[in-house]
C-alpha cells in the first residue's frame, strides 16, 4: 500500500534521519473481510488527510480551493465509515501521530503530485470495500467513495497538466 503509512517505532539512520515506512498489524482489525477492509479504508482516509496538510501548504492559492473541497470529502467519507464501524460494533482505526508519506514534497507540483497519489490510493482501499461488500448499503456507499476519489484524481491530475487525467478502472490496475 503506498499511503501514506505510520512510522513505527524503530528509526534508520539515513542521510535524512527518517523513520522506517514499515506499519504495525493493528490487532484490532476484524477478520471478517468485509468489515477488514473498511477498517482498512478508514485507516487511508485517516493518512489521506493528514497527508492534505501538507498539500494545503505547498500549494498555490489557486489551489486552496481543491484542497479544501478534497480534505472535506476526505473527513465526510472517514466520519461516515466510523458510523457504520460503530453501528455493527468494530473500534475504528486510530490515526496515527505521523505518517510516513510516499514522496518528498517541497514545492506546489510535488504537492499536486501527492494529492493524485492519495486520491489513487484511496481508490483502492474504496475498492476492496467494494469487493468485500456483503450488502447492497455497504456497495453503494463504497461506489460513491471510490468515484468521488476517482474525480479528485482527475482534477488534481488536470492541475498538473498530464494526460490523461482519469483512469479507465480506478483503483485497479486492469
Amino acid at each position: 500500500m503506498t499511503s501514506p503509512q505510520p512510522p513505527s517505532t524503530t528509526t534508520t539512520t539515513t542521510t535524512t534521519a527518517r523513520t522506517s515506512s514499515t506499519p504495525t498489524p493493528n490487532p484490532n482489525r476484524p477478520t471478517d473481510a468485509a468489515q477488514g477492509a473498511l477498517f482498512d479504508a478508514v485507516a487511508t482516509e485517516h493518512g489521506v488527510i493528514y497527508g492534505y496538510g501538507v498539500v494545503s501548504a505547498h500549494s498555490t492559492p489557486d489551489d486552496n480551493d481543491l484542497v479544501a473541497e478534497s480534505m472535506a470529502q476526505h473527513r465526510e467519507r472517514r466520519e461516515q465509515a466510523i458510523a457504520l464501524l460503530a453501528a455493527r460494533s468494530v473500534p475504528a482505526p486510530q490515526p496515527a501521530v505521523g505518517y510516513q508519506l510516499p514522496l518528498e514534497v517541497s514545492d506546489p507540483t510535488q504537492a499536486a503530485q501527492l494529492a493524485v497519489r492519495m486520491e489513487e490510493d484511496a481508490a483502492v482501499a474504496w475498492r476492496a470495500v467494494l469487493e468485500q461488500a456483503t450488502t447492497g448499503a455497504d456497495r453503494t456507499f463504497a461506489v460513491t467513495a471510490l468515484t468521488q476519489c476517482a474525480v479528485l484524481a482527475a482534477r488534481w491530475s488536470q492541475v498538473l497538466g498530464t494526460a490523461p487525467v482519469t483512469l479507465a478502472f480506478p483503483g485497479g490496475t486492469e
